[in-house]
């Protein structure tokens, strides 16, 4: 389960960041965008963290 984790959290992220292009391609408001962002790039983080040997 621990190596399946990082590769969810990874394909969150890409998913996450294509809604923000969508988002802002469709002229969401930027708060939407931000938090839509923000949102990616703590997946982001946790995935490639959680890659990290402790």
């Amino acid at each position: 389960m621990s190596s399946a984790v990082p590769v969810l959290l990874l394909a969150v992220a890409g998913i996450l960041c294509g809604g923000v292009y969508s988002l802002h391609k469709q002229g969401a408001s930027r708060g939407a965008v931000g938090f839509v962002g923000l949102l990616a790039l703590l997946a982001l983080g946790g995935g490639v963290l959680w890659l990290v040997p402790s």
